[in-house]
């Protein structure tokens, strides 16, 4: 790996984002926007905000304030969704450690075609709090700052797209992007980087008739960091289909992988295959199921879904190497808003309206934006992680269940060197092998049109397979939601949470072990304008 490090100009950095909303909204001159601004307020009673252990913990009162606004539009050259919120709050003792008096929120997310068929430009950005490691509390509230740090991310990408009538469809994509962190002095320790990487994308049609189907993908990554130089990464793969009959296909990957880094094993790279089959028994169940082996080992993947007017299911397992950087950049692996999309395909026709729906139900019923998901926790490492999971929504004439399960095993790649300043010397085996698992349970009875009541548990289980320290936790809510006209909506929620540190110290990452609890109950009144 070069030590040298490669930085953009800062001036430039502030420019990008008023750069790329103004390409944005060049591309598209009449397009129908749509702004809300929002606002909410809340008061919390706590008798553990900043999630001490049991002997000093002490309860008062918090008020919060919420500005912020949405902004969308739908037209036939651009789709946007943005949405941006500052919170403040306001503690009756000025003191409390582990707290913080404000942050803020955002996402954006945008798709404009710039040239008929031909050239688009795709950008997303968001800033939120995450977690700075596996063995902290998982389900801290808004207002603590135990096991928290900002992250904030960007990404361009202009993209070009073309078909060689029914022979082949070409798709080229060049992207840069960013992830940083706003921590204090221990946190910054995760490396600032930036990266380009270049794609390339050719086969046959998706909706080829033919019973023979291929496919080449090539990426390459230059990646630069503030504090561990820079890395590049190849994937190369092709990919054959071929229709068995007329549920059943035949597929089969052969590709090369090689990443730059100091490896633990001295393997970074080599020669990959996948087969298995697609098993299409009608539009609402698919399989994919797919056995190999890679570089490191015995390999494989599986994305099953299944749906009908009241249930959908889908089931995941992936087995790929990553960095925190890459899944800080991903979407979701378990989009909720796509879960509840497909369950209400069967009786919402409407795209537009479907999508409205979904949105309205989330809000309702408390829903989060993913399903059960393991922690992305902090490292500069390069990792392999093998993840498993499984989520249901079933819908009833009065009530929704959401059940979800996740089961996650990362092992290190690269040297324990460049997580030395996140860990310390004495914890630095800490992120060798973490496995992660957890469960979510969700229930929503609708009471009349305008109110509905919310119960939840979730639990999850964090261990370091190395060092043997485990960090359980869990947290169980009860909620009574209100819609009061259109744009009004209020909310009474009573919290319990309850967790273990795992660790006496991670080099100032989070002070103080042990175990804690937290009772809670919040009413909140938000409003749409």
């Amino acid at each position: 790996m070069t030590i040298t490090t490669a930085k953009l100009p800062r001036k430039a950095l502030r420019l990008t984002p008023l750069a790329l909303a103004a390409l944005l909204m060049s591309a598209e001159c009449h397009a129908d926007w749509k702004l809300t601004p929002t606002v909410g307020v809340a008061e919390t009673y706590s008798d553990n905000p900043g999630l001490l252990t049991d002997d000093e913990a002490h309860g008062q009162w918090i008020s919060e304030a919420t500005p912020g606004f949405k902004l969308s539009n739908r037209s036939r050259r651009l789709r946007l969704d943005a949405l941006g919120e500052w919170h403040f709050y306001s503690y009756q003792d000025k003191n409390t450690p582990r707290t913080h008096d404000r942050e803020r929120r955002y996402t954006f997310d945008a798709d404009a075609l710039l040239v008929e068929n031909l050239l688009s430009l795709e950008a997303s950005a968001n800033g939120s709090r995450q977690a700075t490691s596996a063995f902290g509390p998982r389900f801290t509230q808004p207002y603590s700052t135990f096991n928290r740090t900002d992250v904030r991310t960007w990404s361009v990408s202009p993209v070009v797209r073309h078909r060689f009538g029914s022979f082949a469809d070409l798709q080229m994509r060049v992207t840069r992007d960013s992830v940083q962190n706003d921590g204090d002095i221990a946190a910054n320790a995760f490396a600032n980087s930036k990266s380009t990487t270049g794609q390339f994308t050719l086969g046959s049609p998706a909706n080829a008739l033919g019973a023979f189907g291929w496919g080449l993908q090539y990426q390459h990554q230059d990646l630069q960091t503030e504090r561990y130089g820079d890395s590049t990464s190849e994937n190369a793969s092709l990919n054959l289909r071929y229709r068995l009959n007329s549920t059943l296909d035949g597929v089969f990957t052969i590709g090369h992988d090689s990443y730059e880094y100091t490896g633990m094993n001295n393997r970074s790279g080599g020669p990959s295959y996948l087969m298995g089959g697609i098993w299409t028994p009608s539009p609402r169940t698919s399989i994919d199921a797919r056995i190999g082996h890679s570089y490191l080992g015995r390999t494989g993947s599986l994305n099953a879904v299944q749906r009908n007017r009241h249930l959908v299911s889908r089931v995941l397992y992936s087995d790929q190497v990553t960095t925190t950087r890459a899944q800080f950049l991903l979407p979701a692996a378990i989009d909720t808003a796509a879960m509840l999309d497909r369950l209400f395909s069967a009786s919402i026709s409407d795209p537009i309206a479907r999508a409205l729906a979904v949105q309205a139900y989330m809000a309702s019923a408390g829903l989060p934006p993913s399903l059960a998901n393991n922690i992305n926790y902090l490292s500069n490492r390069y990792m392999r992680e093998r993840r498993l999971q499984a989520a249901l929504i079933y819908n009833m004439a009065h009530s929704t269940i959401t059940l979800s399960a996740y089961r996650s095993e990362r092992i290190a790649l690269s040297e324990q060197q460049t997580d030395s300043d996140l860990l310390g010397s004495q914890l630095n085996s800490l992120n060798d092998n973490v496995r992660q698992k957890g469960v979510d349970l969700s229930f929503n009875y609708r009471l009349s049109a305008r109110s509905a009541l919310n119960a939840a548990a979730v639990a999850s289980r964090a261990t370091s397979l190395t060092t043997g320290i485990v960090s359980p936790s869990h947290q169980l809510t009860l909620g009574l939601t209100r819609q009061f006209g259109r744009k009004t909506n209020a909310m009474l929620e009573l919290r319990h949470t309850a967790g273990n540190g795992g660790t006496p110290s991670l080099n100032g990452l989070f002070a103080g072990a042990g175990s804690y609890t937290e009772n809670a109950i919040t009413a909140t009144l938000a409003v749409q304008f």
